[in-house]
């Protein structure tokens, strides 16, 4: 596959977790990632496990990119956390406002992803190369369209070298996106983020939380295979892969894999990919 993919994993919460994902990352890196991205948990409440395992990738060789919260942030914590991701040897981030936790409102000296880019940007010069999120099917908390993709220029201009989107199903949004934010003036790489379907149920609650919208053929597909596992692997397989060689065939930057801390799904897709 001659395109730079990337991993993204989440945190583990127990010690069989850690071992797992430590599997998990080792078959994944077969296939020469570009770097591989932690989660941060809401108000940062999994701040620890995301520097450890940030800390785990590096010693493994890989390169480690951090994902950087903002909510309930402060200018002197932000600092801190900076500080101790450079002395890891970390140069990557993914600048987040984050999800609020519940009943949570934005507390904190930051109240937009664009307002903690200018702020590493700020303390830290080049430092670091900033990623932020972007929404091809549009934030689900943006008033409009418009706003949201000027939202995401607005962080661009403060200081992002590259974006990463949400992840998505429909080609088209990806394309428009990019599309539409050329227009802007914004110049940056934006990677697609895909997500393996590996769970009706999983990847139904996870896609009404986001606002990423399953196609009603897919939905449709999956409702109807049931408890059916086999069937759900075999048919994801097939609707990623192919969306996978759409994307490569119009020349994105690299592909991001939303890993969930499995790696048969993603491997199995890497390795379908056609030479190009």
């Amino acid at each position: 596959m001659n395109i730079p993919v990337s991993f993204e994993f989440f945190p583990p919460k127990t010690p069989e977790g850690v071992e797992k994902l430590r599997l998990t990352r080792q078959a994944l890196y077969a296939h020469q990632p570009e770097f591989c991205s932690v989660t941060f948990g809401a108000g940062g409440s999994t701040q620890e496990g995301t520097f450890s395992t940030v800390k785990a990738i590096q010693e493994e060789g890989v390169t480690a990119v951090s994902h950087f919260s903002c909510v309930g942030a402060t200018r002197s914590t932000v600092r801190d956390q900076l500080g101790a991701l450079r002395a890891m040897g970390v140069r990557r981030l993914v600048a987040l406002r984050g999800d609020l936790p519940s009943g949570y409102g934005i507390g904190g000296e930051f109240q937009y992803a664009s307002d903690l880019v200018a702020f590493i940007r700020l303390e830290t010069g080049d430092a670091f190369h900033i990623d932020v999120a972007a929404y091809p099917e549009i934030h689900p908390q943006a008033k409009s369209a418009e706003a949201d993709l000027n939202a995401f220029s607005t962080k661009v201009r403060a200081g992002a070298d590259s974006a990463i989107t949400q992840y998505f199903f429909n080609a088209d949004a990806y394309f428009r996106f990019v599309d539409d934010v050329r227009r802007l003036g914004v110049e940056v790489p934006v990677v697609p983020g895909i997500m393996p379907i590996t769970s009706s149920t999983q990847l139904m609650r996870f896609s009404d939380a986001c606002g990423a919208e399953i196609p009603r053929w897919i939905r449709l597909r999956l409702q109807g295979y049931g408890d059916d596992t086999a069937s759900i692997r075999s048919f994801g397989l097939d609707v990623i892969t192919a969306l996978c060689d759409q994307l490569r065939a119009a020349g994105v930057p690299g592909i991001h894999f939303y890993t969930m801390n499995q790696a048969a799904a993603t491997s199995e897709i890497i390795r379908r990919l056609k030479p190009a």
